[in-house]
């Protein structure tokens, strides 16, 4: 680790996953670590939704030598916004210390869930530049935001759209599972189109992915690089909810690649835009962003991110 990550910015969601003075315990002996290899980190905490981004920009206004995020898929979605829209000549490299419900890029990162084991796999690591999707909703342009995971329109958006914060903060990642399983049962699943180039594809899901994990134990567009500047996409055809829920065995196995009415295709942007009045919900990084049409792009080197070495 370089002498140019030494002032580094550690932002906290005490909110997120199980939170509190245990995980404040855990993030001192994380600091204590980073401390070791000459990165001292100060600790900043969020107060509320949109805080995090707060925190982030002035990180990267100061010319903060690393943020060390702490907190869910939300509180790590705010923090790339954060760092990622600042243009001041100088990207401040990203690290993650899992403490959320999902925590899907840890999984794709192969960090640990506990904080001091992931902050040691941290200190050994490397800084690596990645591209982010960009989520453009055109009736709303300046609602467009950075997603570093996952991104996705249909069910799954209604689902983060109408889950309950209070639910969430009491039982985690279940409260989307109760969402999906009410949403089977009175979501309408309306076609869409999905035009990527020449491509023109009619659906009622659409998972743009950056990772292979999608949420869960479950991977969905499992050719996805974090490392490769292109998403890989899935788009699914029916329209009922029976008919989805039997999927659900081959989601488990891993199994849905060939499956009909499901397809998968890799691109650089996709545009998913309305067939009717009916409307349909786009989400990034397992939060909501607005009703379609969504544009989805990739944004080469839009981010400096700090991951473990792999075994030589």
């Amino acid at each position: 680790m370089t002498a140019d990550r030494q002032n580094a910015l550690m932002i906290h969601n005490p909110n997120a996953g199980n939170g509190g003075s245990g995980r404040r315990r855990l993030l001192d002996q994380a600091r204590h670590i980073f401390a070791t290899r000459g990165i001292d980190a100060d600790l900043a905490e969020t107060t509320g939704p949109g805080h995090a981004t707060e925190i982030a920009a002035r990180a990267a206004a100061e010319n903060r030598g690393l943020v060390i995020a702490c907190g869910g898929d939300g509180t790590l979605n705010e923090i790339v916004n954060g760092l990622a829209a600042h243009h001041n000549g100088h990207r401040v490299p990203l690290a993650l210390l899992p403490g959320g419900t999902a925590n899907i890029l840890a999984k794709e990162l192969g960090l640990p869930w506990n904080i001091p084991k992931a902050a040691q796999k941290l200190v050994h690591g490397e800084v690596k530049e990645i591209a982010l999707g960009l989520a453009t909703p055109l009736e709303q342009p300046e609602k467009k935001k950075y997603f570093l995971s996952v991104a996705g329109a249909g069910p799954d958006g209604m689902i983060v759209y109408s889950v309950s914060l209070g639910l969430k903060s009491r039982v985690g990642i279940l409260a989307y599972w109760w969402g999906g399983l009410r949403e089977v049962f009175r979501y309408k699943f309306p076609h869409f189109r999905v035009v990527s180039g020449d491509l023109r594809i009619d659906a009622s899901l659409v998972i743009v992915g950056r990772t292979q994990n999608y949420g869960g134990p479950f991977k969905i567009t499992t050719e996805a690089d974090l490392f490769e500047d292109r998403f890989e996409i899935l788009t699914l055809a029916t329209r009922s909810g029976l008919r989805y829920l039997s999927y659900l065995p081959l989601l488990w196995l891993n199994k849905l690649r060939g499956t009909p009415g499901l397809e998968f295709f890799k691109s650089d942007s996709v545009l998913c835009e309305p067939l009717d009045s009916n409307p349909v919900h786009a989400q990034i990084d397992g939060e909501p962003l607005a009703r379609l049409p969504v544009e989805f792009r990739i944004i080469p080197h839009a981010l400096k991110l700090l991951v473990p070495r792999k075994p030589a």
